[in-house]
């Protein structure tokens, strides 16, 4: 390619243009064509250049140059601005996230909008974007985004606009995930499970909703607090945000509430819940609408006639591993059990429920507890003989009791008194090791309420996904709208995540081997259509390629290959 002044005479006069040589691959030969019309030459002597072949000879020459200079440094070996290496990891989420067929309604939501950027390929790009690099939001636009095998066009302004609608909108996002995957994986709601968490925000002021509370993480920050649903088979299918110095206890009737609303689910639901959670309003609350729940309750707070039912050793059954070792021992009862509570009036009044209870007694965990009430113990007697405050006593203060005495050792109001509590240490160490679960299911067999309850781990993991492998926290935005949307795209991080692993792969992998897989598997580019694996084998991507019938495995992939994992279907 090369550069010419072109020189034409006619009856006007002599007419300039700058040409540009080019090859031509239908003629697959030399070709020229206009690259710049200059003018007449006596025009433009007339407009003040005296000589004007000259001096457009002399950018021709310039043009020329600069082509030269171009060529050469392409044929140099440089590092160039946009890495080779793309991610590819997030296939298996994008397969389900499209086969969903949530574009079309997110579309029509966005008809009532003035975007000129698509709300749906935001959102997908920024859950991909989350689960193979979660970062800031700047963070993913300017390094985590453009390394994805696809192609995203919008800009880091219109990534905060969407994310403070889709925040805005966030349980109709959800809504809409709901009904599609119900199309597909059907929810079992016959039981629920729900717990809440917390985020903190490193800031100092507090606002609407970023309000101190009780932190799970013990952080003096604000907080923002989250409930979450899981279905029968642990597929999250509700979440709620709440400002963090709510209580988290009428947050599941709530959810509860908008969801059987929301997906018109008529039939009974078991809920499931911690401690934490179990108060009578949620119960009863859980009556009314007809459905069940298994909540624990602690065992230190029971009257003294249950927990002399407890501590009785008749009636335990062991249950035992394939080895002869005791795993957990346990035993239940059905009786009717007294509820005391202040109605709408201010009245107290007190109501008799039927439950089943069931109790276990686990050695492993009696062990571990007892530990900490070692541990505690001695930390308290240290502190005792060092005289130190009460405010530097912490958890350890309730095996001391404080009482106000002189200097000869007598009550009184004056100087406090330290005094290790034996019957409350006594009291903490009998009951270690064991648990209560409380239910309205009287005629579920007690292993099978133990069964379920037990599964209330992966209500837990999923919160530890947000927090740990998608890095939902610390929070740096501001406004509650994109702080919400930042929220769902975590949420819908984990909903993809859990359909992979609990529908597709059948449950027979954890969660750590998922994230491994999705941020591990890249490609670099060696050629316009030609890439190489980098990624490093492993029993779960022969697995995975095995099941798809994708060249997971393979060293040199063309991009019919990558397209093929890009647009697979389960």
């Amino acid at each position: 390619m090369a550069y010419f002044l072109k020189k034409t005479k006619n009856k006007k006069g002599t007419y300039l243009q700058i040409y540009e040589s080019y090859y031509d691959p239908e003629r697959k030969g030399g070709a020229h064509r206009s690259y710049k019309p200059i003018g007449y030459v006596h025009e433009l002597q007339a407009n003040g250049i005296e000589d004007p072949i000259s001096v457009f000879g002399e950018e021709v020459q310039k043009l020329n140059q600069e082509y030269k200079k171009k060529k050469q440094s392409e044929k140099e070996r440089q590092i160039s601005e946009e890495s080779p290496e793309k991610l590819l990891g997030y296939f298996p989420l994008k397969n389900l996230n499209d086969s969903l067929g949530c574009k079309k309604y997110l579309d029509l939501m966005q008809t009532a909008t003035n975007f000129r950027f698509n709300i749906f390929d935001m959102m997908a790009a920024l859950i991909y974007a989350r689960v193979v690099c979660p970062c800031s939001k700047l963070k993913t636009y300017l390094e985590v985004i453009p390394k994805l095998f696809e192609r995203h066009d919008f800009s880091l302004d219109q990534i905060y606009s969407g994310l403070g609608y889709i925040g805005s909108e966030y349980e109709k996002i959800i809504e809409i995930f709901n009904h599609q995957v119900a199309l597909k994986y059907p929810f079992d709601t016959s039981h629920s499970y729900f717990d809440c968490t917390n985020f903190y925000f490193e800031i100092d002021k507090e606002d609407d909703f970023r309000l101190k509370g009780p932190s799970k993480e013990n952080k003096k920050e604000p907080i923002v607090g989250m409930g979450l649903l899981l279905d029968a088979d642990q597929i999250p299918i509700g979440m709620k945000l709440y400002p963090g110095n709510e209580s988290e206890k009428p947050v599941i009737r709530d959810i509860i509430d908008d969801l059987k609303q929301r997906s018109h689910i008529s039939g009974r639901t078991i809920q499931i819940a911690d401690k934490g959670l179990n108060c009578f309003n949620n119960i009863l609350h859980a009556l009314k609408t007809g459905d069940g729940y298994i909540f624990s309750k602690s065992v230190k707070t029971l009257p003294e006639t249950e927990k002399t039912w407890v501590l009785l050793e008749n009636d335990y059954t062991d249950v035992k591993n394939k080895k002869g070792e005791v795993l957990y021992r346990i035993k239940d009862c059905v009786d009717d059990f007294s509820y005391t509570y202040t109605d709408d009036n201010g009245h107290k009044k007190t109501l008799k429920l039927t439950e089943k209870r069931i109790v276990t007694f686990n050695p492993k965990l009696a062990e571990k507890q007892r530990y900490e009430i070692n541990r505690q113990v001695e930390k308290a007697q240290k502190l005792r003989s060092c005289e130190a405050k009460k405010a530097e006593y912490g958890d350890s203060s309730k095996y001391v009791t404080f009482v106000p005495a002189d200097k000869k050792g007598k009550k009184t109001t004056g100087k406090i008194k330290v005094e290790m509590n034996e019957k409350a240490i006594e009291n903490a160490k009998k009951l270690a090791g064991y648990n209560m679960i409380i239910t309205s299911e009287t005629r579920m067999e007690a292993s099978e309420i133990y069964a379920a309850y037990h599964n209330l781990w992966r209500i837990e993991e999923s919160f530890r996904i947000m927090k740990s492998q998608l890095d939902a926290r610390p929070v740096y935005m501001q406004k509650q709208e994109t702080i919400t949307g930042h929220f769902l795209i975590c949420y819908l991080s984990v909903l993809l995540t859990r359909l992979l692993q609990i529908h597709t792969l059948k449950d027979e992998y954890g969660t750590e081997e998922i994230f491994d897989f999705i941020r591990d598997f890249r490609v670099a580019r060696i050629a316009d259509r030609k890439y190489i694996n980098l990624t490093r084998s492993s029993s779960f991507i022969k697995d995975l390629s095995s099941l798809t019938g994708l060249p997971l495995t393979s060293y040199f992939l063309g991009n019919e290959d990558i397209n093929k994992m890009l647009s697979h279907r389960f």
